[in-house]
């Protein structure tokens, strides 16, 4: 008999030989109807693997993460099928599952897919799959191996850095494909699929290598899923924050000027401008000092914090002056510039904590490949602070960051999140810099802080970043899609490094403790995924501009002057629309503006001093009639139930 651990930490015996499937028939039919696949001891099996030692069982239905991952690998399989038998002599090389579906690279020769392919392909998939072929692991030698894909040089590659006993094909129908494991029972559970795109990928994403084509692809087990995902994809093209900020001309990209470096419109630049001022009256009350740092260093800066060891190979290369050997770096990292300002004079435990804040703009080379929009670029505005305190102060100091970031989020509609602990990868040490008794501290510190403030919390093993474990804010938008929004980390490293100190009660010195924050992580990725999330719908305080005013005629272009300036004076930011178009088109391009508040004014509204509002999106439910006064106490009072006063 083989002792079985589940998740839940219960123990069961049974035979050895016993498959994962067996386990879930124990426990229940309805679970073995929906397991799909599995892991045992960490490592990802087959449902009808035999189990022969004492372990840890997880099984994952298509809810699970892992689940999905199989049943899309196990989808690539099928497709790669039936891409051989449409395009006879091509040569398949990976088809990995990814974070919503998978893709098949295809070296398809002197042949072409299209999309005019794409319809016969799916069907195809779906007839293989109603068939129920099962998916079954085999050994194979590698110099059998070597010799069945001997015309295929992509395999082969693959194959000879592998050791031999340690290779695998898997068969599914008439078709078998190299493959280390992880698929679903059989290919009966895969109701509906459709190829998303083709794209020209490099093999192993060398650019020296031959391009490949890349079919994705995803599947479901249900056809309404596939209806669901495709209805969300379409809401996500309508929220892209690429269309609307060409729309709502908040941001530009020029070819002149660099892949990767937005230019910030007027619009753009005022929303950027009440977002800092938000954050810094709030950090202010919370005791931050502003500081300035350049945005250049001279290399041996980030030598000192390891930032260069880590990034240099792909930063900005170094900037050389007339000076021999004197060589600078477009800054990467606000926080070396931060331990220099603390160095800057001797401090007492008295004198902390020590809390700078900057809005400082970094520089990092990203792959042309990888630029998208405002959530990956090449020059970006971090919204960063670095707290230096005591040991003694840290639990109290970290606590007052989780507050200030359930501030923001509170305040910008953020309402579904949850946090991430990121720890350290136990099994690979050389990632990371620093002595393990500090990690430890950190890590503990920092679990200890989540768990007294309420936080829903999970911890993630190898997301810390190189110096320090961190608290990552999930936050789900509109569409169900999880960002990382905001991050805190615990630093004793960069410490160490700069050999920052502070005299203790004991007239002795200490190291201080450095904790690390961006509650809005960088305002281009920020604001990208604000657009996303409210459909470019911002906050009423934070929308560029809150009202226009429209006038039915020329006539009523002077009264139209006087309630501008009258909203003026109670701080509502406004603009007139005095072209000679027709009301409803004035609306229309209002609409699309995602203007907030329409206020139109004609004769009876210059007679009795009042005007006629019409809200955004509120189409056929009429207009009021309102006096600027209360319309004024209207706008403030919404804009107060939204932004809160940040209590510290």
């Amino acid at each position: 008999m083989i002792k079985i651990t589940l998740p839940d930490g219960s123990v069961r015996e049974f035979a050895q030989g016993t498959t994962p499937m067996d386990v879930a028939k124990s426990i229940s039919e309805g679970l073995a109807r929906n397991v799909i696949s599995a892991a045992f001891n960490g490592i990802t099996i087959e449902t009808e693997t035999p189990l022969t030692t004492d372990g840890s069982l997880i099984l994952y239905t298509w809810n699970d993460k892992e689940g999905k991952k199989a049943f899309w690998h196990s989808t690539s399989h099928v497709m790669a099928q039936v891409l051989e038998e449409q395009f006879p002599g091509i040569k398949l090389t990976l088809g990995p599952a990814i974070d919503n579906g998978f893709y098949y690279d295809v070296d398809f020769g002197d042949q072409k897919i299209t999309d005019a392919d794409f319809k016969r392909i799916e069907d195809r998939v779906l007839e293989v799959s109603r068939e129920k072929h099962e998916f079954k692991m085999r050994p194979v030698s590698k110099a059998e191996a070597l010799e069945i894909y001997k015309n295929n040089e992509y395999k082969t590659e693959l194959i000879s850095n592998l050791e031999d006993g340690t290779i695998t094909f898997c068969d599914h129908a008439n078709f078998f494909d190299l493959c280390r494991g992880g698929h679903i029972p059989n290919t009966g559970i895969i109701k509906a699929m459709k190829i998303m795109s083709v794209a020209g990928a490099y093999w192993r994403g060398d650019e020296k290598n031959k391009q490949l084509t890349r079919v994705y692809g995803i599947s479901f087990p249900k056809q309404k899923d596939l209806t669901d995902y495709l209805e969300l994809l379409e809401e996500a093209k309508r929220r892209d924050h690429r269309k609307l900020g060409r729309e709502l001309d908040l941001f530009a990209f020029s070819q002149k000027v660099g892949q990767g470096l937005p230019l910030w419109l007027p619009k753009g630049a005022a929303l950027r401008d009440r977002l800092e001022q938000f954050l810094k009256r709030a950090q202010k009350k919370a005791g931050y000092e502003q500081v300035v740092t350049p945005h250049i260093g001279q290399k041996e800066l980030y030598v000192t914090s390891g930032h260069y060891a880590k990034y240099g190979a792909d930063s900005f290369q170094p900037i050389h002056t007339p000076a021999e050997g004197e060589e600078f770096l477009l800054k990467p990292m606000n926080c070396p510039h931060h331990c220099e300002i603390y160095n800057t004079k001797p401090w007492s435990y008295k004198d902390l904590p020590k809390r700078y804040a900057e809005f400082g703009t970094v520089y990092r080379y990203e792959q042309s490949g990888e630029l998208h929009g405002l959530t990956r670029v090449r020059g970006f505005t971090q919204d960063d602070a670095h707290i230096f305190c005591t040991p003694d102060q840290l639990d109290s100091e970290f606590k007052k960051v989780i507050d200030l970031v359930l501030y923001v989020f509170g305040s910008l509609g953020f309402e579904n999140f949850t946090a991430q602990v990121s720890v350290r990868d136990l099994d690979n040490p050389d990632k990371y810099i620093g002595n393990v008794e500090n990690w430890e501290k950190a890590e503990n510190a920092i679990i200890s802080a989540a768990r007294d403030k309420g936080l829903n919390y999970v911890v993630e093993s190898g997301e810390a970043a190189f110096y320090g474990p961190k608290l990552d804010f999930m936050v789900k938008d509109a569409l169900g899609r999880s960002w990382q929004l905001g991050t805190i980390q615990v630093d004793y490293n960069l410490p160490e490094r700069f050999e920052l100190t502070y005299k203790g009660s004991d007239n002795e010195l200490h190291r201080p403790v450095m904790i690390h924050r961006a509650p809005f992580g960088s305002m281009e990725r920020f604001i990208a995924i604000l657009l996303e999330h409210t459909a470019g719908n911002f906050p009423l305080w934070l929308m560029p501009e809150q009202a226009i005013i429209l006038s039915l005629s020329e006539k009523y272009e002077n009264y139209a002057k006087k309630v501008l300036e009258l909203l003026e004076n109670h701080e509502i930011r406004a603009l007139i629309d005095n072209r000679n178009e027709t009301i409803g088109k004035k609306i229309r391009e209002a609409e699309v503006q995602k203007m907030p508040f329409m206020l139109i004014v004609g004769e009876e509204e210059e007679k009795n001093g009042t005007i006629s509002v019409r809200r955004h999106g509120q189409e056929g439910k009429g207009n009021i009639t309102v006096t600027i006064d209360d319309f004024a106490k209207m706008v403030n009072e919404e804009i107060g139930k939204s932004l809160k006063t940040f209590e510290v």
